[in-house]
C-alpha cells in the first residue's frame, strides 16, 4: 500500500480528481505517480467539482502546514526542516 497526499490535491491538483477504479502507475525509481485517466475525463471531473475552495488558516498547525509544507516532488516535508535551511 502506498499513501500519497499533498496540499496540491486540496487546491485542484490531479490527486483531487482520483476516483475508485482509476489506474495509477507508480515508478519508485522514477519517483513518479501517474494518474492513467484521459484528459477529457479529467476535464469532466474538474467541471463537476467546480473551483477549489481554500480558506487560509489564521493560526496554529493548519497555518504552519499551509505556509510551509512542500509538494510531493520536494519530499512532502516542512521547508524549514530541509538540510541546509529552507
Amino acid at each position: 500500500m502506498i499513501l500519497h497526499l499533498t496540499p496540491e490535491a486540496a487546491v485542484g491538483g490531479p490527486l483531487g480528481l482520483v476516483r475508485s477504479g482509476d489506474l495509477i502507475r507508480l515508478s519508485v525509481s522514477g519517483r513518479r505517480l501517474d494518474l492513467r485517466v484521459d484528459e477529457a475525463e479529467l476535464d469532466r471531473r474538474r467541471a463537476a467539482a467546480g473551483a477549489p475552495i481554500f480558506v487560509q488558516p489564521q493560526r496554529g498547525y493548519a497555518k504552519l502546514y499551509a505556509e510551509h509544507v512542500l509538494q510531493a516532488d520536494q519530499g512532502c516535508d516542512f521547508d524549514f526542516l530541509r538540510a541546509g535551511g529552507a
